[in-house]
């Protein structure tokens, strides 16, 4: 099934990433609550399943416009999990397969990765492209029309960590693109109007995204030229992680990316990957994540 599946995504469903232009409404997975799933396939009604659609849903891969999430292993969850596998580099075969539980519970960025529309016959379409690379970008290709930026931290802003030790890990995050790029990013006052505005926040916290505590979405940021950009203040943030801390330089690289118009990539190597491993770092940009900033503002 998997080689038959996969020709069939390949030849007919290539999925074109498109981004929403907001944060997804978190709905990450736990490990142990998907073990029961591992062997459902299509036709299937296995307690548990509605969950796989929430988080496909949240991410792009569910079509938007079905709310009635049930425990149907139906067409859709077939087909979003055959491009959720692809993007993640996992084996093509529509199932819920070990690997692919794991890439589910994996944290990660709280920005969709693609955009599943249902089709008038009932059906799910992916919008069908040739990918030409990895980067994507937000729908309409929104960017700024300057590349003199400020940023700030937001007074009402969980304190997660101090700006004495924050202040100079977003100023390395912000200097990565620079290096890379004509943009150039100027610090202003806390509580100052600013382009850019950096904070720390639990759950339910005014954006229309909330966060789902420890362990599933880390943070999320807006495309141009909104210019907010969130942590999860429930994380376990570092700037010297290990074992179960994350990086707060890391993520922040990649979310000042999505501030910039970059949408997730496909090549795990790049920054704008959507998923994280929690207690490394990850802050040097790949080709692809310069390639794409690139291609978005043509200097």
């Amino acid at each position: 099934m998997a080689t038959r599946f996969s020709h069939q995504l390949f030849g007919a469903i290539l999925v074109f990433l498109v981004l929403h232009p907001f944060a997804a409404k978190s709905a990450t997975l736990k490990l142990e609550s998907l073990q029961n799933l591992e062997h459902a396939q299509k036709g299937d009604v296995v307690n548990g399943v509605h969950q796989v659609k929430k988080f496909l849903k949240a991410f792009g891969y569910y079509p938007r416009e079905i709310n009635r999430l049930d425990d149907h292993f139906d067409d859709a969850l077939e087909a979003g999990l055959a491009v959720f596998q692809q993007l993640y580099h996992l084996n093509v075969t529509a199932l819920l397969d070990s690997n692919t539980i794991k890439a589910m519970a994996t944290p990660r960025c709280g920005v969709p990765d693609v955009n599943i529309n249902k089709t008038s016959n009932g059906g799910s379409n992916h919008r069908v492209f040739r990918i030409i690379a990895d980067y994507s970008f937000f729908p309409g290709n929104p960017r700024w029309s300057m590349y003199q930026l400020t940023y700030s931290f937001l007074p009402d802003s969980v304190p997660v960590v101090s700006l004495q030790v924050l202040g100079p890990i977003i100023a390395r995050a912000f200097q990565t693109w620079a290096n890379v790029s004509p943009f150039r990013f100027r610090q202003v006052a806390q509580g100052t109007r600013s382009d850019i505005r950096i904070g720390f926040y639990r759950r339910s916290h005014g954006d229309g995204a909330p966060f789902d505590g420890p362990g599933g979405v880390l943070a999320h940021a807006f495309s141009p030229q909104d210019g907010r950009f969130h942590y999860d203040a429930e994380e376990n943030w570092s700037s010297n992680p290990s074992g179960s801390q994350v990086d707060l330089e890391s993520v922040a690289v990649h979310e000042i990316g999505h501030v910039l118009g970059l949408g997730h990539s496909q090549d795990r190597s790049a920054i704008m990957f959507p998923s994280f491993q929690v207690g490394t770092t990850k802050r040097n940009l790949g080709q692809d994540d310069i390639n794409g900033l690139r291609a978005l503002y043509r200097y």
